[in-house]
């Protein structure tokens, strides 16, 4: 699994009479993990959504690789989750885990790479690498939310995608389970170091975990942001250097309206 670059090169959405993003120019290396941040209904989705070819956008263009996104995301090499893991209630977690690697395995555009990572890594492997394997034959609805979402996980890694589009995927968990997620999000990073956008509302939990963080506008969603993190790992909240970029990307955001994140 190898990341892919990510461009957006003067990407404008619109929705009818809603200008949801205007101008936005991004370009992120492969292997980044970068968040993005900004206020309700500034388009953070709607990038996700164009970097997963599931939108076009008005004006612009939105590449992956140097391709467009659709091409990625037939190969099955674009990997999502989001607030809820949406997990087939009436399969086990093995068998949610096993459900993308049996849909990549009937698709004929399935490429070398992908059909080693896929004899490789069994749904057990996965299920063991995000500490799930002993609920394998449980059923969704038994599972806490952090389970729920580890099951996500390593259904999302079950196909090996380069880019790994995360859609405020740990909102709705408690704090310390979703520093938890988040700690072993970043050994899974590491490991196999695709390209992550990550999208949260949740500022330090950017710091945390990113190595550049993209900060967005009030609708029209406009980049006013763009601050990298150099920041060893893991991360102490109560660092002086982590509380500088924490106040650093918090004046940005206030200055353009923004308030409180």
């Amino acid at each position: 699994m190898n990341g892919v670059d990510v461009q957006f090169r003067n990407v404008t959405q619109v929705f009818g009479a809603l200008v949801a993003l205007r101008e936005v120019e991004l370009a992120v290396q492969p292997g980044a993990f970068v968040s993005i941040v900004g206020p309700s209904g500034c388009g953070k989705s709607t990038l996700l959504r164009l970097a997963a070819g599931l939108l076009t956008p008005s004006a612009g263009e939105a590449l992956l690789g140097g391709r467009p996104p659709q091409q990625l995301r037939a190969q099955k090499q674009i990997g999502w989750m989001a607030q809820r893991p949406a997990l087939l209630p009436w399969r086990t977690v093995r068998q949610n885990v096993l459900l993308p690697q049996q849909l990549t395995m009937n698709n004929e555009q399935l490429t070398i790479n992908d059909s080693q990572f896929i004899i490789h890594y069994s749904p057990d492997e996965l299920l063991k690498l995000v500490g799930l394997f002993e609920f394998a034959d449980a059923y969704p609805h038994t599972l806490s939310g952090g389970m729920q979402q580890r099951a996500a996980l390593a259904r999302m890694l079950a196909i090996g995608a380069s880019l790994w589009l995360m859609d405020e995927p740990f909102a709705a968990l408690d704090e310390l389970t979703r520093e938890s997620l988040g700690g072993e999000l970043l050994a899974l990073w590491r490991q196999f170091r695709p390209t992550v956008l990550w999208v949260t509302h949740h500022l330090a939990e950017a710091v945390r975990l990113s190595d550049r963080i993209i900060l967005l506008s009030p609708r029209p969603g406009m980049i006013c942001g763009d601050i990298p993190v150099t920041l060893p790992h893991p991360r102490d909240d109560t660092a002086p250097a982590f509380q500088d970029v924490l106040r650093r990307a918090r004046s940005i955001l206030q200055a353009e309206g923004n308030g409180r994140v």
